[in-house]
C-alpha cells in the first residue's frame, strides 16, 4: 500500500513496523511531528509500546539506554542542539554496545539560533561510535529505520538515521507501507546475548582499569583500550553487515541495492559530484542539464557515512578526472568533513581523481540550482584550477 505523507510520518511508520517497545520523546523542531505520530499510534493501540515523555533530550537517550539494557527495542529522535544535549549519553550508548535506533532530523546548531536545515548536528557527532546512515527521500527513511534495527542488533552498535529537516521531514511524497507480517519475517524479535534481570542483579559499565584484569569469575576481562578496539573492529565489520542486510531487504521487498553510495549517471562519468542527503536528488537535475552540454558528469549520494565505506568510494571514484564534494557542514578550521574522508580514502590510489570541496546551505541558506550548475560546470571544465580550500556557495559578503 502506498500513502502520501511527510518524512517524519514515514519514520514513525518505520518505527511502528519494527515493533519498537520503548519510545522516549522530547520535542524539538523539526523532529517533533515524528514522536507525536508515534504517540498517536500508541494511544490508538496500534503499537504495543511504552511511550515515555521526558524532561530533556539527555533524559530521552537515558531512557533508551535503560530500556535497551533490559533487552527492549528502544527508539528516540532529535535535532540540532537536542542532539548536543545528548552527547554524554551518545558515547555511553555506543560504549555500552546498545542497539538503539535514533532519527536525527538534521538542523543547524546554535548559536546563533537557527531552526533550518544543514548537517552540522550529526556531523559533529560522527566520532561518537554510532553508525550513521543518510536518507534522500521518504521511502529511504522508512526502509532505513527498519534495516537500522537489524543492523544495530546484529553488531550491537547504535544507529542514527539522518534526514534533512523540512526538506524531507515536513514535505509530502508517496512511499510504500509494507505488510507488517513481511517485516516480521525480515526483522526477527530482539534477543540480546545479555540483558538486565531483577532476578539476577548486575553492575554494568563500572570503572574500567587501564589494563586487562580478572572478572568475578576469574576470567581475564578486557581493559578500556581493548573495549575501544572491539568497538572499532565491529564498526568496520558493520560495512559488510550493512551490505548483507540491504541484499536481504532487496530480495524481500524489491527496494534498495545501494547500501553505501547511490549513483546516478555515473557509469560513463568523467566527473562525479558527491554529497549527503536530499541534495543528491537536487543535483540529478543539474547533472541532466550538464549532460546536454556534453559534460560527462554523474552524482553519488553517500548513504552510509559511519563507518565510512572507503572501498566503495575507491571503487566509484578512482579513474575519474575529478570528484566534486558538496556538503552542508564543515570541520571548523579545516575543511568539509566528507571532503576530508573522501581524500583520505583515495590517498593510497595511484589513479585517484582531483577532489574539490564546496560548502553550501548552512543554516538553511537557499541552494540555488544556478549556483550548482555554475560550480559543477567550472569544476568539470577547469578541474586543475580548483585548489584544496573549500569554496563557499551562496555566501553574501
Amino acid at each position: 500500500m502506498h500513502i502520501i505523507e511527510s518524512g517524519n510520518v514515514a519514520a514513525a511508520h518505520g518505527v511502528k513496523l519494527a515493533r519498537a517497545q520503548v519510545i522516549a520523546a522530547y520535542p524539538i523542531t523539526p523532529q517533533t511531528p515524528l514522536t507525536e505520530k508515534l504517540s498517536e499510534f500508541v494511544e490508538a493501540g496500534e503499537m504495543k509500546a511504552q511511550y515515555i515523555p521526558v524532561e530533556s533530550e539527555h533524559s530521552a537517550l537515558s531512557v533508551c539506554i535503560a530500556a535497551s539494557s533490559t533487552g527492549a527495542r528502544a527508539f528516540t529522535a532529535t535535532s540540532a542542539n537536542g542532539l548536543l544535549y545528548m552527547v554524554e549519553q551518545l558515547h555511553w550508548a555506543a560504549g555500552a554496545r546498545l542497539p538503539i535506533v535514533m532519527c536525527v532530523v538534521n538542523r543547524g546548531i546554535g548559536a546563533p539560533w537557527t531552526v533550518w536545515n544543514d548537517h552540522q548536528d550529526a556531523m559533529s557527532q560522527r566520532d561518537a561510535g554510532w553508525i550513521q546512515i543518510y536518507c534522500a527521500d521518504h521511502q529511504q527513511i522508512i526502509d532505513t529505520v527498519i534495516q537500522a534495527y537489524y543492523l544495530a542488533e546484529t553488531v550491537s552498535i547504535p544507529v542514527m538515521v539522518c534526514y534533512d529537516g523540512y526538506i524531507l521531514s515536513h514535505t509530502y511524497m508517496p512511499f510504500e507501507l509494507t505488510d507488517p507480517e513481511k517485516i516480521d519475517a525480515f526483522l526477527p524479535p530482539y534477543k540480546p546475548a545479555y540483558a538486565l534481570d531483577p532476578a539476577n542483579p548486575a553492575n554494568l559499565n563500572t570503572v574500567t582499569l587501564p589494563d586487562i584484569r580478572p572478572d568475578i569469575r576469574g576470567q581475564m576481562a578486557p581493559g578500556y583500550m581493548e573495549i575501544r578496539h572491539d568497538l572499532h573492529v565491529d564498526l568496520r565489520r558493520a560495512i559488510d553487515v550493512t551490505a548483507d542486510i540491504d541484499k536481504k531487504f532487496s530480495v524481500a521487498f524489491g527496494r534498495g541495492g545501494n547500501p553505501f553510495l547511490e549513483p546516478y549517471r555515473c557509469d560513463d562519468a568523467e566527473f562525479v559530484a558527491v554529497c549527503l542527503g536530499s541534495l543528491s536528488y537536487h543535483l540529478r537535475d543539474v547533472v541532466d542539464a550538464l549532460r546536454k552540454e556534453g559534460i560527462a558528469v554523474g552524482v553519488a549520494g553517500v548513504r552510509l557515512y559511519r563507518p565510512f565505506p572507503d572501498q566503495a568510494v575507491i571503487n566509484l571514484l578512482v579513474g575519474r578526472k575529478a570528484a566534486i564534494v558538496f556538503e552542508k557542514a564543515l570541520s571548523y578550521g579545516n575543511q568539509g568533513a566528507l571532503y576530508g574522508d573522501i581524500k583520505a580514502a583515495l590517498y593510497p590510489c595511484a589513479d585517484r581523481p582531483l577532489v574539490h570541496n564546496y560548502i553550501l546551505g548552512l543554516g538553511g541558506r537557499e541552494i540555488q540550482t544556478a549556483h550548482l550548475l555554475d560550480s559543477l560546470r567550472t569544476s568539470c571544465r577547469t578541474p586543475d584550477a580548483i585548489g584544496d580550500k573549500p569554496v563557499w556557495l551562496g555566501l553574501k559578503m
